[in-house]
């Protein structure tokens, strides 16, 4: 694995573009997000995707969750969201709010595990939100652990678990921690709470009131 060392707040492009050829070339890169480390494949690769799902050891019928540099990017591949997903993303983002949308063109179906739909989010995090724009498509963000292992803020942890597993990592420091992302179902006629997180689901509602 290798050792790539970014400034939390403000990363260094060259740096990050390291970890982005990696991912852009099929390999897995390790970094944090404004809660815990992620692991970024492309989600359009299945190679990629194959070897996340084996690092993981993830049942296949689990979907994982995407972010992005910015609303202009999730919007570049999906189309322009939908009235209420743009309202609660112009209001969370950038921060803890995932939003199931549907699922665009070109996706590895293993991503949304066959449902059509994906969970998004932009987060609140310089070297997240860097490496997205840096490879130029949302990345995975799901945890940078092992299934059934405890996810962890801590790069020295993610190196431990993932040695030899994983290409590389950008690391920042310890992420922030906290609870995980609150994840908002958008596609249906009413929204719909999946996951309860660091946003309450009493905000989601009163934004959209």
């Amino acid at each position: 694995m290798v050792s790539i060392r970014v400034d939390s707040r403000q990363p260094d492009g060259g740096q990050v573009a390291r970890a982005a050829a990696v991912v852009r070339a099929g390999g897995i890169v390790a970094y944090p997000t404004d809660t815990l480390y992620g692991l970024a494949a492309d989600p359009a690769s299945p190679g990629a995707i194959g070897q996340l799902y084996r690092i993981k050891g993830r049942q296949v019928d689990q979907a994982i969750p995407l972010i992005a540099s910015g609303i202009e990017q999730v919007e570049g591949c999906a189309g322009r969201l939908e009235p209420v997903a743009r309202r609660l993303a112009e209001r969370f983002w950038p921060g803890p709010l995932s939003l199931v949308i549907h699922a665009w063109a070109g996706l590895d179906g293993a991503v949304h595990a066959g449902l059509e739909t994906v969970a998004v989010r932009v987060p609140a995090h310089a070297v997240a939100r860097a490496l997205a724009d840096a490879c130029g498509w949302p990345i995975t963000s799901t945890s940078a652990n092992p299934s059934g292992h405890p996810a962890t803020a801590l790069p020295d942890v993610v190196c431990a678990a993932l040695e030899g597993r994983v290409d590389a990592i950008l690391d920042a420091g310890p992420a922030p921690g906290g609870p995980a992302s609150t994840i908002v179902d958008t596609t249906g006629t009413t929204i719909r709470l999946v996951r309860a997180g660091a946003v309450p689901w009493e905000h989601v509602l009163e934004c959209l009131a």
